[in-house]
């Protein structure tokens, strides 16, 4: 598959506090990639720096081999990535159907909406039931289908998904993954994911790539990674204390990849 984004050495702070050190990854089109790590290892960072929400030091981002580094939010929009935040972020005292209005508001083909909102609505029934209530009613299962919708009325080739599964319970977790991989295999959805729930990011994923303190300290394909005694023992079950002491031996290993 050819590559429909390319960062390379990518290098983003807060300040003299650097978030991203050197990080380089390839999306290729019409997969999903998702990308582990614990909390504070700079995962939303890189989505906010891929999303322009924030501008590298240093480092390059190409999406159909052009750059993209340093392009505001909505030009991005227009190009077609969109960026589906960590936490949601809706607009609680809009009604859904306004929210999904306003995930469109880049749009020029005004007579294309109809048929994404009954797409929108085809993958997601309950939105359609409720288009008239206030989005900061719903439940936060339906809050978050709701903004992966609202991302979808843009019509993105592209989605930064930001951690989908916080906070919901484990029934939504899998039907929001059960409809990110309907949207990656039915409309041709490519997908970068960010998730701390590995075994499920894992499992809809074709690549995966492992984020520690702001470098990637692992890649492969997600079948492989799930077999990976590191990721089985660091990220699919619960790290004693014994584990956690092997992981910081593992984050002071020179051969990572």
């Amino acid at each position: 598959m050819n590559p429909l984004m390319t960062v390379h050495n990518l290098e983003t702070s807060y300040g003299p506090v650097m978030a991203l050190r050197g990080v380089s990854m390839n999306v290729p089109e019409g997969s999903v990639v998702t990308v582990l790590g614990s909390n504070g290892a700079g995962k939303t960072t890189l989505m906010r720096t891929l999303s322009g929400a924030l501008v590298p030091r240093k480092g390059s981002v190409r999406y159909r081999s052009k750059r993209v580094d340093g392009l505001e939010p909505d030009r991005l929009v227009r190009e077609g990535i969109v960026h589906v935040p960590e936490g949601r972020e809706i607009f609680p005292f809009m009604t859904v159907a306004e929210n999904l209005r306003m995930g469109a508001f880049t749009r020029r083909d005004r007579s294309g909406l109809t048929a994404e909102l009954e797409l929108v609505h085809e993958y997601f029934p309950v939105l359609s039931e409720r288009r008239d209530q206030e989005a900061g009613t719903l439940s936060g299962g339906e809050q978050q289908m709701l903004a992966i919708a609202r991302g979808l009325m843009a019509r993105p080739a592209l989605m930064l998904l930001d951690e989908p599964s916080l906070g919901l319970s484990p029934v939504l977790v899998s039907e929001i993954f059960t409809i990110i991989r309907r949207l990656n295999q039915e409309q041709g959805l490519t997908i970068v994911l960010v998730e701390q729930n590995a075994r499920a990011a894992l499992d809809v994923a074709d690549h995966g790539y492992v984020l520690e303190i702001g470098r990637i300290v692992m890649d492969g394909p997600a079948e492989r990674l799930m077999d990976s005694e590191d990721i089985r023992e660091f990220y699919l079950g619960k790290a004693s204390t014994e584990s956690q002491r092997g992981r910081r031996r593992w984050r002071r290993r020179k051969s990572w990849r």
